[in-house]
């Protein structure tokens, strides 16, 4: 059976529209940023980013089947994230969703964001050796999973606080860089010397599986600013800020890879899959592909645009749900699930 469908993506800050063929074939892949418009704020704000889809949205789903060579009617099915995700921005693209399958009688798939990001080891590689672990780092969420099969997983750890990417965020702030703070830290630490500064690796105990960041960002503020003193805070410059960018940087990816070796010391896994806008970061990369451990595994390092938010990733778990039978009603909802340590969120 062959499927054709498009994925739409509205969670946060990123409108994207892409079109999958059969669960892996990537033939379009449009994404619009809205970091320009929440760097002021250094975080996303909730009303921008939904007037942004509102805008975007449409321009955004033509351009993916213009890019794909497809109209609407050669769909399958379409595919949209419903949660979790700041309601606003979810809804944007729920109706879009929901006025093309009304509009050419189409199936509608809801898909949950985070669980895309875990199938993007599926999208990047069909192969994938199984049972698999899978990290999603981004922004909104950390957590760790074990892939029994395609859309079969089972959560092993989660962040208690603070994402890996909003710990860079705030990290990158506190060091004058400006957002996103993952790839300004990632630019600024080059050349640094990550021995030079000692930051704290919170491990939650021998066999947690759970990851926390809050304290990391505490001990560089106090890095900056002695506890206790009324003086502001430094603004490091030249070879200091490197050498506390890479050090900031190698913590947050020590803790990754640490939480990483031990599920897989844990759990029988014969893969390992990454996800989510930290896992750009080359750092990362290079610890995973160094690791003794880890690189004995069968690694999926997928590419670059399939980490960010984006509808192929969407559409890919998509055709899964579409070849499962689950379909979605029209009157599907956004849910805003909690989580904890969410991507950063201010309002003006």
């Amino acid at each position: 059976m062959h499927d054709l469908i498009l994925g739409i993506e509205t969670s946060c800050d990123e409108t994207a529209a892409a079109v999958v063929r059969d669960g892996h074939e990537v033939l379009s892949n449009v994404v619009h940023s809205q970091i320009s418009l929440h760097a002021r704020w250094r975080g996303v704000v909730p009303e921008v980013a939904s007037r942004s889809h509102t805008e975007r949205i449409l321009p955004i789903v033509d351009q993916a089947l213009q890019q794909a060579g497809v109209s609407p009617q050669d769909l399958s099915a379409v595919a949209v994230t419903h949660r979790p995700g700041m309601v606003g921005c979810l809804l944007v693209g729920l109706a879009a969703a929901k006025a093309l399958c009304w509009r050419f009688d189409l199936p509608l798939l809801g898909v949950d964001h985070v669980q895309a990001h875990v199938h993007t080891g599926f999208l990047a590689d069909p192969d994938l050796p199984l049972p698999a672990l899978a990290l999603v780092a981004s922004g909104g969420h950390t957590a760790l999973y074990l892939v029994h099969a395609p859309g079969r997983t089972e959560r092993l750890g989660t962040t208690r606080d603070d994402a890996a990417g909003e710990a860079l965020d705030k990290g990158a702030s506190l060091l004058g860089l400006p957002y996103p703070g993952g790839p300004s830290i990632q630019q600024a630490a080059i050349g640094g010397d990550a021995r030079v500064v000692d930051l704290p690796r919170t491990l939650l105990g021998p066999d947690s599986l759970d990851f926390s960041f809050s304290g990391l960002k505490t001990a560089l503020l106090y890095t900056l600013r002695p506890q206790g003193s009324d003086a502001p805070a430094e603004v490091p410059t030249g070879e200091r800020l490197r050498d506390l960018a890479c050090a900031y940087q190698e913590a947050v990816v020590d803790v990754l890879v640490t939480k990483l070796r031990r599920a897989s010391e844990r759990h029988a896994v014969r893969s390992l899959c990454i996800g989510g806008g930290v896992a750009r970061n080359t750092r990362l990369r290079e610890r995973l592909t160094g690791d003794p451990v880890l690189a004995a595994l069968h690694l999926v390092l997928p590419e670059l645009a399939l980490c960010a938010d984006n509808g192929a990733m969407i559409a890919s778990l998509g055709s899964l749900l579409l070849r499962e039978g689950k379909r979605a009603p029209l009157d599907l909802d956004a849910v805003a699930t909690p989580q904890s340590g969410g991507k950063a969120k201010v309002r003006p």
